[in-house]
């Protein structure tokens, strides 16, 4: 069980004014991360976690994954940041178009919300119109968070969503602002999958409406598969956005898609000091290698799998007031609402980080091809384990 925790506490104690917030677990000490290696981490009083955080998603292969690394420091080694492009970009770029269904060509940028907004700018600029209609979450930009203070009002007004799974809300949408829709741009999913035709009547009302599709698959993208959602699901895109995986844990994403919109980069501003660097675009062809040679993928979708059954046997067995929500390689349990079930919710996260499990209470899961079978087992037993003591305990463990 992890427990020692004199080393986080002294760094948490040093950090409290330049931090506003640390903490994983509410009630728990901050962890803070020494190292990481395969399906594990280690915090900095040495104690181990089987991690499905993954850094949000951004790693598929498993921490400090040899073939990566060793492309990234090559690219170290010989110098990333030189001011001019570096082959590595156009070798992505192509790669990109290879694996992407239907993608032409590629912009690279750095991280998911670059890619996100990129792709709403390129939209717009291509189409002549000024709406977005979006669902899911899509970055932290102005246009993706108008509801966050300090956005402009007048950001709200360019930007509108619509009901997930639900065509009728997206047409009304539609209808509303007739004429002025640039693009939807969505997550294929989140927790909820999309129910049979659904992805398409998206794409067939885009289409009557003359506004382009843009699919955010900054998570779904290299974990699904290689072909992502469009090919699981069988959907077209216009533009496709993505990130994290694509690299296992460096910084690089990418819009890709259509030619003929992508080349409006020509007329439109789209830059960064950062974007050219190397570096990070030599691990995402390293991790795209791996995937497309090695069974990864089908491991990462059968370990998310089991995982998934086991933990509706843990519920079935202890009355857990959850249920398993979400793609097998991007589980989650969905707690219900009632003041008991969100009490019986903190104890369980209570009890699994304790026990040397990070699984994000309030975000989904991930699984990455370096857990093992054993692992796997492990974590079973110590969900079934917190899920005994969370329906029992009357409070929250001391």
């Amino acid at each position: 069980m992890a427990a020692a925790a004199a080393t986080s506490d002294a760094i948490a104690a040093t950090a409290d004014d330049v931090i506003p917030s640390d903490r994983l677990i509410d009630g728990e000490y901050p962890l803070y991360a020494a190292r990481g290696e395969g399906a594990y981490v280690w915090d900095v009083d040495g104690n181990r976690y089987l991690d499905f955080i993954l850094a949000y998603g951004t790693i598929i292969l498993g921490h400090a994954h040899r073939a990566v690394d060793d492309a990234a420091i090559s690219e170290i080694r010989q110098g990333f940041a030189l001011s001019m492009l570096r082959p590595a970009q156009q070798q992505l770029t192509r790669r990109l178009t290879e694996v992407i269904p239907h993608a032409e060509t590629a912009l690279l940028v750095k991280t998911g919300s670059d890619a996100t907004s990129s792709a709403v700018r390129l939209s717009r600029a291509f189409t002549g119109r000024d709406v977005v209609v979006r669902w899911g979450y899509n970055g932290w930009h102005d246009w993706a968070a108008i509801r966050s203070p300090g956005v402009p009002r007048t950001v709200a007004e360019q930007v509108t969503t619509f009901g997930y799974n639900d065509l009728s809300s997206l047409e009304e949408v539609l209808h509303r602002f007739s004429g002025r829709v640039a693009c939807i741009l969505m997550m294929p999913f989140e927790t909820t999958l999309p129910e049979p035709g659904f992805l398409q009547g998206v794409r067939e009302l885009a289409d009557r409406h003359g506004a382009l599709l843009v699919l955010d698959e900054i998570r779904s993208g290299f974990r699904l598969g290689l072909g992502g959602a469009q090919e699981a699901f069988g959907v077209r895109a216009d533009l496709v956005t993505v990130g994290k995986a694509m690299a296992n844990g460096y910084a690089v994403s990418a819009v890709a898609g259509r030619g003929d919109i992508l080349r409006e980069l020509a007329n439109v501003h789209i830059s960064s000091t950062f974007f050219a660097n190397s570096l990070d675009m030599a691990a995402s062809l390293a991790t795209i290698d791996v995937l497309a040679t090695t069974p990864a993928l089908a491991r990462v979708e059968a370990l998310g799998t089991r995982l998934q059954q086991g933990l509706r046997d843990v519920i079935a067995r202890t009355g857990l007031p959850a249920r398993v929500v979400g793609a097998p390689q991007m589980p989650f349990l969905q707690f219900d609402d009632t003041a008991l079930a969100q009490q019986r919710k903190r104890l369980f996260y209570t009890w699994t980080v304790r026990e040397g499990l990070l699984l994000h209470p309030n975000h989904h899961w991930y699984v990455s091809a370096a857990l093992s079978d054993a692992d796997l087992d492990h974590t079973l037993a110590v969900a079934d384990r917190a899920a005994q003591h969370a329906v029992a305990a009357g409070e929250e463990p001391a």
